[in-house]
């Protein structure tokens, strides 16, 4: 391979790494995946501290108007029902199932079987 090839090819493979753009990220995750992982290390952190980990993770999202994935607002609704505040847990799992209808029937079955408790 001559000199000139090589500088064709290395100024071609520079060209397209510089076109490149990393992909776009559909949702906001933040913490959630961490306050998962706490959530199955019992007694890591607190369910209220789990709970305003999530909150703040919300807040973010909306203030950069970024989409929270699947599965939050249903994190956040049994965080709530595991501490007692059933209305909240209901608000949440309600919410999720407005933003992710795809998980409405399992929101239906928290909301009608336990009446959003899960202990």
């Amino acid at each position: 391979m001559t000199k000139l090839t090589k500088s064709i090819i290395l100024g071609v493979v520079i060209t397209l790494a510089g076109c490149a753009t990393a992909p776009k990220k559909i949702y906001h995750w933040d913490n959630y995946q961490t306050t998962v992982y706490h959530y199955y290390q019992s007694g890591k952190t607190s369910p209220d501290e789990q709970i305003a980990a999530l909150n703040a993770s919300l807040e973010k999202s909306r203030a950069s108007a970024k989409k929270v994935p699947p599965g939050v607002h249903a994190h956040l609704g049994l965080l709530y029902a595991n501490t007692g505040r059933t209305d909240l847990a209901f608000q949440e799992f309600n919410h999720e199932k407005a933003l992710f209808p795809e998980s409405a029937p399992f929101m239906d079955l928290l909301l009608s079987k336990n009446k959003g408790e899960t202990k």
